[in-house]
């Protein structure tokens, strides 16, 4: 598996240009990171959360943690961290734990760490454990456009 579907699908019919970066397998978005040998800073990695009967994808920096505190103070006390079933049945094309930074194609909300999108450069997750996707900037822009904005994460 390379590239998932659903998230190829989308960023050709929205014009986001990419490079795909293949890499060893690893497991996590911070040994990805160090596999690619980028900054942690610059690895979007996305958590899925649950949120009001649907789910809310929360998109931040793979050096940072989740402030889940932060986000129920926004937006109220109903959200949780989804389960594996839940995330495998809502990204059927990825491999486990391969989510990529792209809710919105999956029908997701999403809000986005106000650090991540200050990076040069974004990396994001391909739907499998081997693959990477390098964006500038304003492709991470257009990814993420109209998007919930926040600070809800702090460095690891």
């Amino acid at each position: 598996m390379t590239i998932s579907p659903t998230l190829h699908k989308y960023l050709a019919a929205e014009n986001i240009a990419y490079d795909e970066i293949p890499h060893v397998l690893t497991m996590s978005s911070a040994l990805t990171a160090q596999a690619c040998h980028v900054p942690g800073d610059r690895v979007a990695k996305a958590i899925v959360l649950r949120r009001n009967g649907g789910y809310l994808l929360a998109v931040l920096p793979a050096s940072h943690h989740l402030r889940l505190a932060d986000l129920r103070a926004s937006f109220g006390d109903d959200i949780a961290m989804a389960t594996e079933s839940e995330i495998d049945r809502l990204f059927a094309d990825c491999a486990r734990g391969a989510v990529p930074a792209a809710g919105i194609c999956y029908g997701l909300d999403v809000i986005v760490d106000d650090s991540i999108q200050m990076q040069p450069e974004i990396y994001i997750e391909a739907g499998d454990h081997e693959t990477l996707l390098h964006l500038g900037r304003a492709q991470f822009a257009c990814l993420t456009a109209g998007c919930l904005h926040g600070r809800f994460s702090t460095h690891d």
